[in-house]
């Protein structure tokens, strides 16, 4: 069964950026590569934050976000990763799209241009409806919170 796909527009605005792609038929996520000057490259030391252009922006549709997300790979082999995973982007975004990326490995990572840094994934929003209340209907589990379950 297939269905049309959802379509979410790119606006390239470096020459030189890559457009998101999927990298396999099965792939959940769009690879984010980083668009950097000519000759420039980016050390992330441990502990940095920094702000990688991918130099496009893009319109994703109404009922729509899309979810950065870290690359597994970047993640498990040099401790690169996403501060605020999965960073959201709101339909009605349209300015440029940029990575936060962070090091949390024991060595400096270098960001190259073209390299794929990140992943998107399009999900769909569902808007709710905010109801202020005088109680809450009773559960199991309560007001129990953080490991109140076990750990096993």
């Amino acid at each position: 069964m297939t269905s049309d796909p959802t379509v979410v527009r790119f606006k390239r605005l470096d020459p030189r950026a890559a457009m998101p792609a999927y990298q396999t038929a099965g792939a959940a996520g769009m690879d984010l590569a980083a668009c950097l000057p000519a000759g420039e490259t980016v050390v992330l030391r441990p502990g940095d934050i920094r702000l990688i252009p991918l130099g496009f922006s893009v319109a994703i549709p109404a009922g729509f976000e899309g979810q950065v997300r870290p690359r597994s790979g970047l993640a498990s082999k040099f401790g690169v990763t996403i501060p605020n995973a999965p960073g959201t982007i709101d339909s009605d975004y349209r300015g440029p799209m940029m990575v936060a990326l962070q090091n949390l490995g024991r060595e400096p990572f270098t960001i190259e241009h073209a390299m794929r840094i990140a992943q998107l994934v399009i999900a769909p929003v569902t808007r709710a409806a905010i109801v202020e209340v005088e109680t809450l209907d009773a559960t199991d589990r309560g007001s129990g919170g953080f490991g109140s379950t076990g750990l096993g």
